[in-house]
């Protein structure tokens, strides 16, 4: 592997597996793959939602709401979800089976109570960065490698925020799931559009 290229895993956490809190169907199925190439690359890197209780994401703290009831929160459209990866518990830890020991930093996302942050690098209103993309430059990484969880939000936001901060990105493809199959194809075939976007497959 190119000493320029990273893995970057995002959110490959118990929430978003099939028993979770918030399932994405055959997310587990991912673990294995990951675990079979995390060994290939220099350097590994990994985001992780990492929710307070209070989270104005979840919709147990609207009442009224059900889960994805989409509302306008503090300016930004905002889909309500399950409570899930709440800090320190078994829904925010990484999957028991995927190999973390090679993942060099770990980036949370999701603390801020009043705002929700799908991407590794921004939260959703690009108000704070996670120092992801820093860290990235610092160790000389120019391309990445994605895979993780879910590939129609979490994963996608990321890839976009990567390749707006000048990196080129290939998705895994069979290292990610989504939540909404159609959803997820037509984010792949605008990503496509840009020249520094590719897949693995």
């Amino acid at each position: 592997m190119n000493k320029n290229t990273a893995l970057l895993l995002i959110d490959i956490q118990n929430g978003f597996m099939p028993d979770g809190s918030l399932p994405v169907s055959g997310g587990d199925e991912i673990v294995p793959l990951v675990n079979q190439v995390i060994d290939d690359y220099p350097l590994v890197v990994a985001s992780q939602d990492w929710h307070p209780a209070n989270h104005g994401s979840f919709a147990a703290n609207h009442s009224g709401k059900q889960p994805f009831d989409v509302i306008d929160f503090h300016g930004l459209e905002q889909v309500l979800w399950p409570v899930h990866c709440v800090q320190g518990s078994e829904s925010a830890e990484f999957h028991p089976q995927l190999n973390i020991k090679p993942i060099a930093a770990i980036f949370r996302k999701g603390m801020n109570p009043e705002i929700d942050s799908y991407s590794a690098f921004y939260d959703n209103g690009h108000r704070h960065n996670t120092g992801l993309a820093d860290y990235l430059r610092a160790h000389q990484i120019t391309h990445l490698h994605v895979a993780g969880l879910a590939a129609d939000y979490c994963v996608y936001f990321s890839i976009k925020d990567a390749l707006d901060e000048g990196f080129h990105v290939s998705l895994i493809t069979e290292g990610t799931r989504a939540i909404d199959a159609d959803q997820h194809k037509k984010q792949l075939n605008e990503l496509c559009q840009n020249g520094s976007f590719a897949l693995i497959e």
